[in-house]
């Protein structure tokens, strides 16, 4: 997993409450068996039309969002099944960062275990974003997980919190396996002891 420390990238917006994982990434594209390759499917159901064609009245289609890398949304974002496939697909289709007033938990833990920074604002905040974002095309933010701000250069600047834990583990790129593997002597001098 990549260390996460700063991010500076344009804003997209998904203007919705309650987006749960089954639009993030629907059902029928859960059967690949690698965690890459699913953002070509994100949001399937409102980016496209009959599956082929952008629905040019989904507003994350626009032109002016290409290439975003953070994506402002309402709360309760990531509510639903339980599936880790919608942070892959976020990740996949280059989001790295998700601003947002709540999160569903689990979408909220699995975020951080794949190297996702999500954040959580107060609403008048976020609907302070959007204000700027539907101003200024090409909108960016600056998102810094090591001071825990939100800047612009149009003079917006937030501070978020997040467990010193999963900051930690972000910052210095930590996924399981490598929280794991930071142990890696001790686990082998206590194979050596028991065999």
């Amino acid at each position: 997993m990549e260390p996460f420390k700063t991010l500076k990238g344009i804003v997209t917006l998904l203007d919705l409450p309650n987006v749960d994982t089954d639009q993030i990434i629907p059902k029928q594209f859960l059967k690949r068996i690698e965690r890459t390759g699913f953002g070509q499917f994100l949001f399937y159901d409102w980016r496209f039309l009959d599956g082929r064609q952008l629905n040019p009245d989904f507003e994350m289609n626009q032109e002016r969002y290409r290439g975003a890398r953070i994506l402002v949304t309402r709360a309760n974002f990531g509510c639903g099944s339980s599936r880790e496939h919608a942070p892959w697909s976020l990740e996949d289709y280059g989001f790295l960062c998700i601003i947002a007033p709540s999160f569903a938990d689990i979408f909220y833990n699995n975020c951080f275990k794949n190297g996702m920074l999500p954040v959580q604002l107060q609403e008048e905040h976020v609907e302070q974003i959007f204000q700027h974002v539907r101003r200024t095309p090409g909108y960016e933010l600056a998102v810094d997980l090591v001071d825990q701000t939100i800047k612009s250069d149009d003079g917006l600047e937030f501070r978020f919190q997040v467990d010193g834990f999963r900051r930690h583990c972000l910052l210095n790129g930590l996924d399981d396996i490598g929280l794991t593997l930071q142990y890696e002597d001790k686990i082998s001098q206590f194979e050596r002891r028991t065999e």
